[in-house]
């Protein structure tokens, strides 16, 4: 039992069960469907037409490989930006002076902002800051959907003058459809929020 590694070009990628077809450079009439894909090879790396390494780890096995990497074909399968990393952005104004009553959650969608926020982004780097009337009021700022784990994510607060400001920044992570909740807790919180990078 052989192990040989080939060359292919990624036809199309499946990121629920992270698998892939590919086609075999060495024989372009064949065409290999749901390979595993290795974890370590970040999803927006895994674009149509790049090529890519494939370990077969039986020879006279075609159903028995993975996908060990992935790289550029010219200016074709190359991700913009390079995949994870944080990419800074221009700061984006998601919303500003935006009241929250005490104990709402708002939810907002952040990926594809402007064209600035990529969809495949899992995570994004904001800045929020908010005023309240109520003395001890603050805000959280989670993945939507967090729910009772909001406050183990971005918290500003707690306010110690009614009607001062309080700022926050920080990485947050976003819910699989690019959206962040924004939570007021103790008191209404008048809230502006930025997003000036991001993940993928």
């Amino acid at each position: 039992m052989a192990q040989i590694i080939k060359r292919g070009v990624l036809v199309a990628f499946d990121n629920a069960s992270y698998t892939a077809s590919v086609q075999i450079l060495e024989a372009t009439s064949t065409l290999l469907s749901n390979v595993p894909i290795a974890t370590h090879v970040d999803n927006s790396s895994a674009l149509p037409g790049a090529l890519c390494a494939v370990l077969f780890f039986d020879a006279q096995n075609p159903a028995d490989a993975v996908i060990i990497a992935m790289y550029p074909n010219g200016s074709t399968g190359l991700p913009a930006p390079p995949p994870g990393r944080v990419s800074y952005i221009a700061p984006v104004l998601i919303f500003s002076s935006f009241a929250i009553g005490s104990g709402s959650t708002s939810t907002w969608t952040i990926v594809g902002i402007a064209n600035n926020i990529p969809t495949n982004a899992t995570g994004v780097l904001c800045k929020a800051y908010f005023t309240s009337s109520t003395v001890g009021a603050y805000i959280t700022v989670a993945p939507a959907g967090a729910g009772a784990n909001s406050g183990k994510y971005l918290t500003v607060g707690n306010l110690q003058v009614s009607g001062q400001f309080l700022n926050g920044a920080g990485l947050v992570p976003l819910d699989s459809l690019g959206r962040l909740d924004i939570g007021a807790n103790t008191g209404t919180c008048t809230t502006t929020l930025y997003v000036y990078g991001y993940t993928n």
